[in-house]
């Protein structure tokens, strides 16, 4: 298979070009195996300030802002962030409360923020539809109602996903109920319990991000070069987010050790499960616990992807090793309750109450051979009811496919039952080549004729690119309107 794609590369070549491509394709893994000397401590982002209004809204407040940040290059880089210069706070909130977010636009140009994983009105999503102009506020609220889990928050503005992310705005958003509060799990945020937000970038001659929205050849952990964490609890839960625009990790841990995975993007798994690899496309979480010994060293890792195919193995960084994050031990370690037995109950879905089969293919950068058009509603979806989608990529390129508003759960994966890490609620989920990913979800809660969610590749050049569609949730016997083309919240200046 790789001669086989050697050739293909070749035969798109000549003369010089020939030489050119058979250099590329000999040189282009990646490895940095013990070539990253972990000098600056791990930057934890704050918890985000806030405060409850008049009426009982739990209030946030956001700013999308230009900045400047170290990010080793020698030279201060341009970046931008949420309440800062780079990346920003982690939102933190409890099922049940109602929440109300003021995003401020502070950049020269039109923004949004997706709260990715979120179950909430359309109109409060994020997507593009719902894009701030520069020196506009927009106030979306709702009521949380899902389970514990870590999701995050970026931009989604039509055409420009990719480059808003990489220039680093991004945060995380940690949702807490009662149940889980109750378990004997690692949760004192910055010190046991840390946010491992995972992005790679590449850099031009003048220290200054490139905006093509591929791979690069820098890892970045909470906007951090060359990270290290100070341990000091015999075990630490992990929340790993692939926050990165096309990159597939695979993380493990260098010496091998196995690791407890506990939960995925929509919350905790039934049973924690015994794992030494985790493989997380764009977009994807997981929440890990890494038991430790004092006075060591180890150092999250992330090995070869293998996506499938040799051409995006070899050139989209499925072949890559990379050193992500060093861990280091105290002489003294607090001790630490071991992994409960049993974690959170997952209802599951029954296909038999499905009342709709759709089918989603993706090729090129197109979804059932369309490209995104922000006036056109895909399909439309009936408020309360079940449906299974099955979802196929046709082409030799990774993509992942996330949905907006609704946790779905994997049925097969090639027709087999899935993985342990896709037996939990889901909202994104890699696809390999000819294989197709069989989901199931209930679209309950929310209906709005005129305002779609989104589906998409969450390779966010593809994304960017035409790869999406969009659904509306209907009431029952009403039909679907037509969408604003740009954007119909509301906003002030």
């Amino acid at each position: 298979m790789a001669l086989i794609a050697a050739g293909a590369v070749l035969a798109l070549c000549c003369g010089g070009g020939a030489v050119a491509a058979v250099v590329a394709w000999t040189g282009a893994d990646l490895d940095t195996t013990g070539k990253v000397d972990f000098r600056n401590a791990l930057a934890v982002p704050p918890l985000a300030e806030s405060r409850v209004d008049g009426e009982g809204r739990r209030v946030f407040d956001l700013r999308a802002q230009e900045g400047r940040t170290d990010l080793g290059q020698g030279r201060p880089t341009r970046t931008w962030g949420f309440n800062g210069d780079h990346l920003g706070p982690t939102l933190r909130a409890k099922r049940g409360e109602r929440v109300l977010v003021n995003v401020v636009n502070g950049l020269a140009e039109p923004t949004s923020v997706h709260w990715h994983g979120m179950h909430l009105p359309a109109r409060m999503d994020g997507g593009p539809h719902q894009e701030v102009r520069p020196g506009a506020t927009w106030s979306p609220t709702w009521t949380v109602d899902q389970p514990a889990a870590t999701l995050w928050y970026h931009p989604h503005p039509h055409g420009q996903t990719a480059r808003h992310v990489q220039r680093g705005l991004a945060g995380m958003f940690i949702l807490d109920d009662e149940p889980t509060r109750k378990l004997a799990l690692p949760h004192d945020y910055g010190t046991d319990d840390i946010p491992v937000i995972v992005q790679d970038r590449s850099f031009d001659g003048d220290g200054q991000i490139e905006d093509g929205g591929g791979t690069g050849d820098t890892v970045l952990v909470n906007g951090t070069v060359a990270p290290y964490l100070d341990v000091r609890t015999e075990r630490v839960r992990l929340r790993l987010l692939n926050a990165s625009a096309a990159r597939t990790y695979s993380f493990g841990l260098s010496d091998g050790r196995r690791f407890t995975l506990i939960g995925t993007d929509g919350g905790l798994l039934p049973a924690p499960h015994d794992m030494s690899r985790i493989r997380l496309s764009p977009g994807e979480r997981a929440e890990i616990i890494v038991a430790f010994r004092p006075d060591e060293r180890v150092t999250l890792r992330s090995y070869p992807a293998d996506l499938d195919n040799p051409v995006t193995d070899r050139f989209g960084g499925g072949r890559d090793t990379l050193d992500v994050l060093q861990l280091r031990t105290e002489s003294n370690l607090a001790p630490s309750p071991a992994v409960p037995a049993a974690l959170a109950p997952i209802e599951r879905l029954d296909p038999g109450e499905a009342v709709k089969t759709r089918e989603f293919t993706l090729s090129g950068r197109q979804i059932n051979g369309k490209k995104m058009d922000m006036s056109r509603i895909d399909a439309v979806v009936t408020k309360d009811t079940t449906e299974v989608w099955e979802i196929t990529k046709e082409d030799g390129t990774a993509h992942s496919f996330h949905v907006h508003d609704v946790q779905f759960q994997v049925l097969s994966v090639g027709g087999a039952p899935p993985p342990a890490e896709l037996s939990g609620w889901k909202d994104t989920v890699l696809l390999a080549p000819n294989e197709t990913v069989k989901i199931i979800a209930r679209f309950a809660d929310y209906a709005d004729p005129d305002v779609p969610y989104m589906y998409h590749c969450h390779v966010l050049k593809h994304e960017d690119a035409g790869m999406m569609g969009q659904f509306v949730v209907v009431e029952p016997g009403q039909k679907a309107g037509r969408p604003a083309t740009h954007g119909d919240h509301e906003s002030h200046g």
